[in-house]
């Protein structure tokens, strides 16, 4: 067996390093070029005291000028912004699901898309009420498609997946008036209550903020999540390999970025098309490889196995090795550098979605009704294009790690059956992990989540936070960029285990898992509500009290507001690396800090200091151990 040890940051950066090296050769622009050009930033955006919601502005909010024209002061603007920003993102995540919600109504036994999970589909079913028996399981996935949709815009009641949460909480969310109505609702009265002349209240707009956040966690992210696990397949352990050594120089390589995971899920199968083979092989190739970045990565790995390049900051490193055949893209988090960047090199730049188009990048529109055919004169598109390589040009990092991913929430438990069958605990439930909490083997664990953000290294404080937390036996669990850094790293390689203390690395041993838990993209956060609920559930403690805190420590998106929210009201306290935006009032850092505590039992504590936070994760997780006696 090789020996295995973590590969560093350092690293990271000196691979890098040599391929903007070659981008400076053919004049290629970077977003670390572009950092340089943007710095320094604006300090009233920083603050979130700037309002263009008006053209009698913009207002910027000083001590000569403590109110804007309409005379709305430092905390009505932060608080607007706050809540525009979390729409945003709820908007986003939703939307994710909602064009999941259409593919499954297209799902037919013949056609693009079948349903590969029929069980789960099943269980929703009647979770939601309906009749099961005897149904044709294909009229079952268009009803329940039809009756997701409508959670979109139903004129009464509330979120239908808010049923999962506890007793507890769900009370909580009553008194606190944070139920999610319709999830379109919610983004809607966002916008409308931080148009002019409407709320300037921070009490009013942090509580919608919530409210937004929640109609995206408990509303569009878990229709994303749910549905794609029925079309797709539900996630369980399986192997894999990460960084941008995946990619092979004497293929075609093919990288598929973005998030919807019904395109990417049509180009792996096309790129193991024999036709597409042969192609291939008929130009010089010896085969298509398929690799990911960022969230549509993290998809397809997890379901297929499916190489890992890179995360958000590694976009542009994948065309700059020069043996990228086609870059392909759904939505979100896309660079639109990404189309002047490939004209430098041979790779085609192909958008597929009207919601993310992109100048200087074929444009191919892609639809569940003529999936297969889109995929296919894509992936043919990439093949064909092998033979314009400048090879001069090709350099590809041989730096690769192996990861174990797919822990879903039936996954984990899974594991954890494997646990509880050798020492007679119950099966199919969290006991196992309960015990190891309460016994003190495992002191708790945390929810890492998030983005890059060039504010901070680059995955350094993933990285770093993930090796302090399992040193002090905390298991970790992640979504989106911060699990493909942790993939790249190595600490998904099950031989991380040597790395932990003494109780995560037995527990490791014993559930045959790494000490950091990949749960999928970043829709996926859905997942961890859902097993935060089910530990208070099993537990018969509020969410709030298990010694459990969620970390986004180098977030950048409005996605990731909106995640945030949805993770606190949630009852998870929530450790920030990078400011939100609302400094510039003190109202603003008071509601997010402390207020909304007394509305779901916590809430977010901002540290840039990196080391200081991760002690402040640890200090939370114990206090609640000591709170509980345990």
């Amino acid at each position: 067996m090789s020996i295995f040890r973590l590969t560093t940051i350092e690293e990271f950066e000196q691979a890098t390093e040599r391929l903007l090296e070659t981008g400076q050769k053919v004049g290629a622009d970077s977003w670390q070029a572009r950092v340089k050009n943007q710095t320094p930033h604006c300090k009233f955006g920083e603050e979130g005291i700037c309002c263009r919601i008006c053209t009698m502005g913009p207002c910027r909010i000083t001590k000569k000028a403590p109110r804007g024209i309409c005379g709305c002061d430092a905390h009505g603007i932060a608080g607007r912004n706050f809540l525009r920003f979390t729409a945003g993102g709820a908007a986003t995540h939703s939307d994710h699901g909602r064009e999941i919600c259409h593919t499954l109504h297209a799902a037919s036994p013949d056609g693009n898309y079948q349903v590969k999970d029929p069980e789960k589909l099943m269980r929703i079913a009647k979770e939601w009420g309906l009749e099961t028996e005897g149904k044709d399981i294909y009229d079952l996935a268009h009803e329940m498609s039809e009756l997701a949709l409508l959670e979109y815009g139903k004129p009464f009641g509330v979120q239908r997946w808010l049923s999962r949460a506890p007793e507890h909480t769900r009370k909580l969310w009553q008194a606190a008036e944070l139920e999610p109505r319709a999830i379109d609702r919610e983004v809607s009265t966002a916008m409308h209550m931080t148009h002019m002349g409407c709320s300037s209240k921070p009490e009013a707009l942090v509580r919608q903020a919530l409210r937004a956040g929640m109609s995206d966690g408990w509303g569009g992210s878990m229709c994303g999540t749910e549905f794609s696990d029925v079309l797709f397949g539900t996630p369980k352990a399986v192997d894999t390999e990460a960084n941008l050594g995946v990619m092979k120089e004497d293929q075609v390589n093919i990288i598929i970025h973005g998030h919807d995971p019904s395109l990417s899920e049509m180009i792996c199968e096309y790129a193991e098309d024999p036709e597409m083979i042969a192609l291939a092989k008929s130009l010089g190739a010896t085969g298509i490889q398929v690799a990911g970045v960022c969230c549509t990565s993290n998809e397809v790995a997890m379901r297929r196995g499916v190489p890992m390049a890179g995360n958000f900051l590694q976009q542009e490193n994948v065309v700059l090795t020069g043996a990228c055949e086609a870059i392909v893209v759904d939505v979100q988090c896309i660079f639109p550098a990404l189309g002047p960047l490939s004209k430098c090199f041979h790779t085609k730049f192909i958008t597929t979605s009207p919601i993310a188009q992109m100048p200087d990048s074929d444009f191919i529109r892609f639809n569940a009704k003529t999936a297969g055919e889109n995929a296919k004169q894509i992936v043919r598109m990439a093949v064909e294009n092998f033979v314009n390589r400048k090879q001069d040009l090709v350099h590809i990092p041989q730096m690769k790690q192996k990861a174990t991913v797919g822990y879903s929430v039936e996954a984990i438990i899974h594991a954890l059956d494997g646990v509880a069958a050798g020492q007679g605990e119950a099966l199919g439930t969290t006991k196992p992990l309960l015990d190891c909490i309460t016994s003190g083997v495992l002191r708790g664990a945390v929810a890492m989540v998030g983005c890059n953000n060039p504010r901070v290294r680059p995955d350094s404080a993933h990285i770093k936070l993930m090796k302090k937390l399992i040193k002090n036996d905390i298991l970790v669990i992640l979504s989106g960029c911060s699990a493909q850094a942790a993939a790249r790293a190595g600490l998904m390689d099950k031989r991380a285990k040597d790395l932990c203390g003494d109780g995560l690395k037995r527990v490791c041993e014993l559930a045959d898992i790494p000490p950091v838990l990949h749960m999928g993209s970043c829709v996926d956060i859905s997942r961890m509500m859902v097993l935060a609920s089910k530990l208070s559930i099993d537990s018969g403690l509020p969410v709030s009290k298990l010694p459990l805190v969620g970390c986004a420590p180098e977030w950048m998106s409005e996605k990731a507001v909106s995640i945030g929210n949805y993770v606190v009201a949630t009852g998870i306290d929530t450790f920030l690396g990078v400011d939100p935006q609302v400094s510039g009032s003190s109202e603003m850092v008071y509601w997010l800090t402390e207020g909304v505590r007394d509305w779901v039992e916590a809430s977010y504590t901002v540290e840039k200091d990196i080391e200081k936070l991760g002690d402040a994760m640890i200090a939370r997780i114990e206090e609640k151990r000591a709170a509980l006696g345990i």
